[in-house]
């Protein structure tokens, strides 16, 4: 496991934190609060209170001319395709246009590629398939912002593209209806964070509004809204920034989740025995996320479409347990190949800037989960290849130190496809390319990093005694809530807490379970995950970083320290 520098953050000035606790903020809470930049009053209760700025969908660049192109189809009785990504992100945008574009009376169908005949991205096969069965036009989400050649083929076969995604913008835009991404450097609207889901739903807001302009009468009353849902589940999985918007729609979609009348979510509920009135952001994140995105990893990404619309129970129940069970065989898997991996690499991670490995036995539905894996120990760029027989898929993770599709666009002449975020992104490379890509990608790492020392960090909020890492802090800390990226669950670090009893739990003993006193009455339990083989080198006592969390088992519930990181007390 990598070393990693602990960072706590200064603390707030006095002042500030007794001005917070005249409005009943927890000092903690003000520290937290204050450190990620809520430094006035103000700022703290609209961070707390709600959502504030001017989010109309017709700000965005292109809106007006997707929504024209949409409001004509439908009338006219045109097919349209909502073509999406096989992740959670693109299979919750996919579920939402097609449901809102039905509620508007139009013929829709949706479209999602499979992961390991077709890839990532737009495919002229798949559009050509779907001109020939008559649709006309063809929507994408979570995807095609880098599909230049693919909507200049589609043009040619008579289909009208609107392209809406949230990737990287490329120099060169594909020559589409419309192109909605807030990414583009004309694009005025404020939220350029939005997931792709998000900005389905900015469009399914913009067509509301205008059917309502319109006077449009539909069948029942219905609001873009009740597909919040869907809004907070890929947003969320996607690792979209908690803040501003995103936040928001997070915040609402949450209640919508814990309250929910969707078939299929109910039917995973009591699969993974989810409790409605307890589903957070950790919940999305490693419990509904990882089952929707097994679907496209291993099988079809439409077995979670079809979970997701369904409205038969018994049918939605056995949808609910196949993916619980794809799931399963994706874990294990996926711990398998990693540590196939780190076999290979043992020997040259110390020399290499970025790790690159290839291999025919990889997985292509999981060679994104086995980077992450390599990254998150090593603190290294890593690509895992699946091999072909002549043309392979690639996965990226990276550091925030190196922005990985920055670096994929410098390889762009070896790729036939590519795209992604500033640290994961994904690719299809000839197999004759792979030697040329591994050694331009190895320079590009070695120098772009060569001044930056790059070193896993832990920024901690603050340090805590542990008779005060109490219940009702963690009921506190409930106010940061939807906590995820841009805005974390919050670090804790306490010192010499002693161990008094230990022992491994989990699948083949991968993780440890602790209790932990600070040797004057207080005690208290604790995890740490993926960290069983280290039992039998444990000291007496320890420094430890740490998440506060609540565990429940058999109706009990008692307060947990989710342990993120360890060492011998007193070590620096």
């Amino acid at each position: 496991m990598v070393s990693k520098r602990w960072q706590i953050a200064p603390q707030a000035p006095l002042e500030y934190v007794e001005q917070l606790r005249h409005h009943d903020i927890h000092p903690v809470l003000a520290h937290i609060l204050y450190q990620r930049g809520y430094q006035s009053l103000q700022e703290v209760e609209t961070f707390l209170g709600h959502y504030d700025q001017d989010d109309n969908p017709f700000r965005l660049k292109g809106m007006l001319e997707a929504v024209f192109r949409l409001r004509l189809a439908i009338r006219n009785g045109e097919q349209i395709a909502v073509y999406g990504d096989f992740d959670v992100d693109g299979v919750t945008s996919t579920v939402l246009l097609c449901e809102v574009l039905s509620e508007l009376g139009a013929k829709v169908q949706p479209y999602i590629p499979n992961r390991i005949d077709e890839g990532y991205g737009l495919h002229l096969e798949a559009l050509k398939s779907l001109a020939e069965a008559g649709v006309s036009v063809v929507i994408t989400v979570d995807c095609g912002i880098r599909s230049v050649q693919e909507v200049e083929a589609a043009r040619e076969l008579g289909l009208d593209v609107i392209i809406t995604d949230h990737h990287s913008v490329a120099p060169v835009l594909p020559p589409a209806v419309a192109v909605i991404n807030p990414k583009q450097s004309d694009c005025r609207y404020p939220e350029k964070m939005l997931a792709g889901v998000g900005i389905a739903y900015k469009l399914a807001q913009a067509l509301y509004m205008e059917a309502q302009r319109r006077g449009y009468r539909p069948q029942r009353d219905w609001h873009p809204d009740e597909w919040l849902d869907l809004v907070a589940i890929g947003t969320v999985a996607d690792v979209a920034p908690l803040r501003g918007e995103n936040r928001e729609l997070v915040r609402r979609g949450l209640r919508r989740l814990n309250q929910t009348d969707r078939v299929g979510l109910q039917a995973l509920y009591s699969v993974i025995d989810i409790k409605p009135g307890s589903v957070l952001p950790t919940t999305i994140g490693f419990a509904i996320g990882p089952r929707i995105n097994a679907a496209g990893r291993l099988r079809s990404a439409m077995l979670a479409y079809h979970l997701l619309t369904a409205v038969d129970y018994r049918k939605a129940m056995q949808i609910a347990q196949d993916l619980e069970s794809i799931n399963h065989d994706r874990r294990e898997m996926t711990f398998n190949m990693t540590a196939w991996a780190e076999q290979q690499l043992a020997d040259q991670v110390d020399e290499m800037p970025l790790l690159f490995i290839a291999d025919s036995g990889f997985e292509q539905g999981i060679v994104g989960l086995i980077a992450s894996r390599l990254t998150d120990r090593y603190y290294r760029p890593t690509v895992v290849i699946e091999l072909g027989e002549e043309e392979s898929h690639g996965s990226c993770r990276s550091i925030p130190e190196f922005h990985i599709t920055h670096a994929l666009q410098d390889c762009d002449d070896l790729l036939e496809q590519y795209g992604g975020h500033s640290v994961a992104a994904g690719f299809t490379i000839r197999n004759e390319n792979i030697p040329a890509l591994k050694q331009r990608l190895m320079d590009l790492a070695a120098n772009g990093l060569a001044e930056q020392q790059p070193e896993a960090t832990l920024v901690i909020d603050t340090q805590l005694e542990l008779c005060d890492a109490t219940p009702h802090l963690v009921s506190a800390l409930g106010d940061l809530e939807p906590t995820g990226a841009g805005n974390p669950v919050p670090l804790f670090v306490s010192r010499n807490v002693k161990i008094e009893s230990k022992e491994t739990v989990g699948a083949e003993d991968r993780h440890l379970k602790l209790h932990l006193s600070d040797g004057n009455g207080t005690a208290v339990q604790a995890i740490a995950f993926r960290r069983g083989a280290e039992y039998h080198h444990l000291p007496d006592a320890l420094d430890i970083v740490y998440q506060l969390t609540f565990d429940e088992w058999r109706g009990r519930r008692r307060l947990q320290l989710n342990i993120k990181d360890m060492r011998p007390a007193g070590s620096q």
